[in-house]
């Protein structure tokens, strides 16, 4: 359940009719911050939320305002039966600092425990400093890899 400051939000499911607003959000954000859009590698993902994350087994979920504004994004994309990657973690600009992401990451690690994985790994930017300060808040160690996106420069693993 959201938190009574974001009561007015909802969490749903995406489905492949979202994938044209979800991936104008993440190419927002990502612009936003210096960061550069891959819809033919990094986020061809986004082309088909339900195969690539529903039907392997993970989830995608979007956060909307009272309005079915986008206001965010996040999903779970398994790697192994073992490992998931969390993916397209983006809020817009007005949804940030009401405590938000902390839910939302909150809410996807306890989801991949649901589903059974035994770890969360994730590819970022430094750019990205609040993210970047959340994910080790939430205990994310630092981990190298040596196949990140071309966007990304950091890799964190949480244990569950």
């Amino acid at each position: 359940m959201l938190p009574a400051n974001l009561s007015h939000l909802s969490i749903r499911s995406a489905s492949n009719r979202d994938g044209e607003r979800i991936a104008e959000l993440v190419f927002n954000v990502l612009a936003e911050y210096g960061l550069s859009p891959d819809p033919e590698t990094t986020d061809a993902d986004l082309k088909d939320i339900e195969t690539n994350y529903l039907q392997r087994g993970g989830l995608f979920e979007v956060v909307e305002d009272e309005e079915n504004n986008l206001l965010g994004s996040f999903g779970i994309y398994p790697i192994d039966r073992e490992t998931c990657e969390l993916r397209k973690m983006y809020l817009i600009p007005r949804a940030r600092g009401l405590g938000l992401g902390k839910y939302v990451l909150q809410r996807t690690i306890e989801q991949a425990k649901k589903l059974g994985f035994k770890q969360v790994v994730l590819e970022t930017s430094s750019k990205l400093i609040a993210a970047n300060r959340l994910y080790t808040k939430f205990g994310f160690k630092p981990i190298d890899s040596d196949h990140l996106a071309v966007r990304a420069d950091q890799a964190y693993m949480l244990e569950l």
